[in-house]
């Protein structure tokens, strides 16, 4: 299915570009029969492909090589199928249904975090206004609150010529300082590039094996920027390998054989509009319970893709633990939110209480972390024999679950991870940079497909559970996510679409030091630079799904990126009403749920203000 003869090595050894351009659909839809003959058990019935239709813009509309656009169409197509199966499950078979996938939201959806807009006015507007502290509980715990801080994060100089060591303090960017022989509270230092010199100033010391060695003995995140051929033939990049992109297996074999879960009758729609319509909520996951302990971008991106295909979906958050305070405007929406501190034997057990009733169990912690709490794998599967019916668990990490892998239970970010793959490696050379330079992605492209990948796989994992029984594991990593788009098969846009792409958007500087936030401020830049993109962006482009009542703010009104499947009729495109894709209940903020109520939170609706209780969706 490869592109013949790609180019090998434009971008740094280990990769592979393309001889010519393809349109982004066209190339979409190749990627997705590419991941339907790599995904075991994928799909259930060879007849429902054909109903997948892709369109939208013909150019990538990012910065880089990385096909990640048509990447993310195949994967939102992949839902789409699963959701068509579990249809004809559920007796809602449809052989006039279609599956439409448009690549240019496919795009926008990758920069999902920052397209929010609250009272009319966009993310960006509200952060240069510094509005966001008065609308928004406060959970970062001072972790961008200095220069010093804001550059904790980034790729930098090592004493090896052309090799950069991606520095990572994930919330306690002053330990990891100090680690390294730096004063986090440097009261000369003003502006982030003087922060970015300093920290420079101290790698620039180390070998990248002593700044490697000194965090895994620290427990720190961080890691060498590898090529992708380092990284490909290193014992990490073999183990992380040996498993497909969509991981789902039955449960371990000496465990006790659990009968078929068929889906539960489609349940009653709460919903506030007078317009005829069904009276049941007919999304695809409509009555599926998930109890998920995740935070920050990939786990809770795989909780509002399963709330929007309509479970019911429990994010616990830790009070103690810090999270990213502008991702409760748009990674909380249809869920529902509670704060649990597994430290607390009456909130471990509220957590199992949960557990006890949930089809799904999403954890994005380290592999191993919450043995502790007995909450790991070997422990949810054991709640699912007990009770007599399967469960579908899910480990979404930076590494992957992989036992000969020694990088398995290290912490990681989507920057390690993709400093680790290579991926920062090719974008430093699309950029034309020297000496190595290594630059992030310009968007969470390895977070939102690893929540992409994990959300594909709770629906096969369900399908299974509901044809063949038993519970179900998927593993969903980061890192693997960048593997794919690196390998050859997929191939990488050339030197001349990168530059096209350039001067279409006319992309600002994007270096090493650079952060996601700064990434995302100029890839904002660049679309709404652009005529036909900055329509796609306004509020009122038909893009955006809104609330005219949120927790955000007295009377403030939320729109965000709607879903990006969607289920269609036959070839005229109209939308199937209360099947397609949507959230039936607005962004909460983080542990907005009492709980005390935590008993009854997989059955009850989601605690929402007086003024909200009328807008429910």
């Amino acid at each position: 299915m490869a592109h013949e003869p790609r180019i090998a090595d434009i971008y740094g050894p280990g990769t592979y570009a393309d001889r010519a351009f393809v349109p982004v659909p066209r190339e979409a839809e190749r990627i997705f029969r590419l991941l339907v003959a790599q995904t075991p058990g994928f799909p259930g019935n060879e007849a429902l492909l054909p109903k997948v239709r892709f369109e939208g813009d013909d150019s990538p509309v990012l910065p880089g090589p990385i096909k990640a656009v048509p990447i993310a169409a195949a994967l939102h197509a992949m839902a789409g199928v699963l959701g068509d199966e579990i249809f004809a499950l559920r007796g809602l078979e449809n052989k006039n249904r279609r599956i439409a996938v448009n690549t240019t939201h496919a795009a926008l959806w990758l920069a999902t975090p920052c397209l929010v807009y609250l009272d009319g006015q966009s993310l960006p507007s509200l952060a240069q206004q510094k509005k966001l502290r008065s609308l928004l509980p406060d959970w970062e715990q001072g972790w961008h609150s200095t220069p010093l801080k804001q550059r904790g994060t980034g790729i930098y100089r090592t004493k090896k010529p052309d090799v950069w060591y991606c520095l990572h303090g994930s919330f306690d960017i002053p330990a990891m300082l100090r680690t390294f022989g730096m004063d986090p509270d440097k009261p000369d230092i003003k502006t982030p590039a003087e922060a970015a010199a300093y920290i420079t100033e101290h790698t620039s010391r180390y070998l990248p094996e002593e700044l490697e060695l000194t965090n895994l003995m620290t427990s720190q995140c961080g890691t060498i920027c590898f090529t992708p051929a380092a990284w490909r033939n290193s014992t990490m990049g073999r183990a992380a390998s040996e498993r497909p992109l969509i991981d789902v297996l039955p449960q371990p074999a000496h465990s006790i054989p659990l009968p078929p879960v068929p889906f539960a009758p489609f349940r009653q729609q709460a919903t506030s509009d007078p317009s005829p319509g069904p009276t049941y909520d007919q999304r695809p996951l409509s009555g599926i319970k998930v109890l998920s302990l995740t935070r920050i971008i990939a786990g809770p991106q795989l909780g509002t893709l399963l709330a929007a295909l309509g479970a019911t979906v429990i994010r616990v958050s830790a009070p103690h633990l810090a999270d990213v305070n502008t991702l409760q405007l748009t990674l909380t929406a249809g869920q529902r939110t509670v704060g649990l501190d597994l430290r607390r034997a009456e909130d471990r057990a509220a957590v199992q209480r949960l557990l006890d009733q949930a089809d799904v169990f999403v954890q994005g912690f380290r592999p191993g972390a919450l043995a502790r709490f007995r909450l790991a794998r070997d422990d949810v599967l054991a709640v699912a024999a007990r009770r007599g019916w399967g469960i579908v668990h899910v480990d979404e990490s930076c590494f992957g679950d992989h036992g000969a892998s020694p990088y398995a239970a290290r912490p990681g970010w989507q920057q390690v991870a993709d400093c680790a793959t290579g991926v920062a490696h090719v974008m430093g050379r699309a950029l034309g940079l020297d000496a190595g330079e290594c630059v992030l992605p310009a968007l969470p492209v390895s977070d939102m497909l690893c929540g992409l990948v994990g959300a594909v796989g709770v629906m096969m994992g369900l399908r299974e559970r509901a044809v063949k029984g038993g519970s179900w594991v998927v593993s969903a990593s980061l890192v693997r996510g960048n593997m794919f788009a690196l390998e050859e098969e997929v191939g990488l846009y050339s030197e001349e679409v990168v530059k096209e792409c350039q001067q279409r958007f006319q992309w600002g500087e994007m270096r090493a030091e650079h952060g996601v936030l700064d990434l995302m401020q100029t890839v904002w830049k660049g679309w709404n630079g652009d005529e036909i993109m900055k329509e796609y962006l306004k509020e009122d482009s038909g893009w955006f799904q809104s609330w005219d009542k949120t927790a955000f703010g007295e009377g403030s009104r939320l729109s965000i990126l709607r879903p990006v499947t969607r289920f269609v009729r036959g070839e005229n495109g109209e939308e199937e009403r209360g099947v397609t894709p949507k959230w039936q209940s607005p962004s909460v903020p983080y542990a907005w749920e009492m709980k005390e109520d935590v008993g009854r939170l997989l059955f009850s609706h989601p605690r929402l203000p007086d003024a909200l209780s009328k807008h429910v969706e």
